[in-house]
């Protein structure tokens, strides 16, 4: 098992990393990574029927196709990804990817729930959307983990004029959405700014997974990285 933290916040250089490991022949890999403002949309799903197009572009807000289905969702730096990726299993569509987040969240006291579409919900709403990859051999689950994500902005960019454009393309399926850090201001009066909390967060799940320290890739890795394409919309 490698635990990787990304060097970069380029949500293209993430998204080619994800690829990059998954389509390696064996190991097992958890990647955490953050990404600069972006929509990140489904692989069957119409970007026009996703995003507000003209807020994106005068916010900066890159829109990046992925490789797993689902619905769309926005990244900032307030938003801790995480993906699991690992050899084909009995029941690669259940939720029990989802074990290790929900159990290093509740070690920190952040009661979280699973959802009826493998997400993650506390105090009735949505902190933590998945989605999923599979192939022959290997099985992809990527999630986000909404910390301080601006929420305006979310709503906002995932916010098109019209949601049904192109009429066969997958429609995301909106929820009410929560950061962790109001949860844990109106608990506790007070919260923890994003990378102490990531921080706690990081080592509370290797912990959970007895590995003492993160991994990080090395120059031949970065260099094939850098050359996979990644599907801009």
């Amino acid at each position: 098992m490698r635990f990787i933290l990304s060097p970069s916040t380029q949500p293209s250089f993430n998204l080619a990393a994800e690829e990059f490991l998954f389509s390696a022949n064996e190991g097992d890999f958890v990647f955490l990574y953050i990404n600069e403002p972006s929509v990140i949309i489904g692989s069957n799903q119409a970007v026009e029927n996703e995003a507000d197009l003209n807020f994106c572009t005068e916010n900066n807000i890159q829109i990046i196709r992925r490789l797993s289905g689902g619905g769309a969702v926005y990244h900032d730096t307030g938003n801790l990804n995480y993906c699991f990726i690992h050899e084909k299993t009995a029941t690669p569509l259940s939720a029990d990817f989802l074990k290790p987040i929900v159990n290093a969240l509740t070690t920190l006291n952040i009661p979280v729930e699973i959802g009826k579409r493998k997400d993650l919900w506390l105090d009735g709403y949505k902190i933590s959307g998945t989605a999923s990859h599979i192939s022959k051999n290997r099985e992809l689950h990527h999630g986000t983990l909404l910390y301080d994500t601006n929420l305006i902005k979310l709503h906002q960019a995932l916010n098109p004029e019209k949601r049904d454009v192109i009429r066969k393309a997958t429609a995301s399926i909106p929820s009410p959405v929560k950061n962790i850090r109001t949860f844990i201001e109106q608990k506790n009066g007070i919260a923890p700014d994003k990378s102490v909390f990531f921080g706690e967060f990081t080592r509370t799940l290797l912990n959970l997974y007895g590995i003492d320290t993160l991994t990080s890739f090395s120059d031949e890795e970065l260099e094939i990285i850098g050359k996979k394409p990644i599907f801009h919309s």
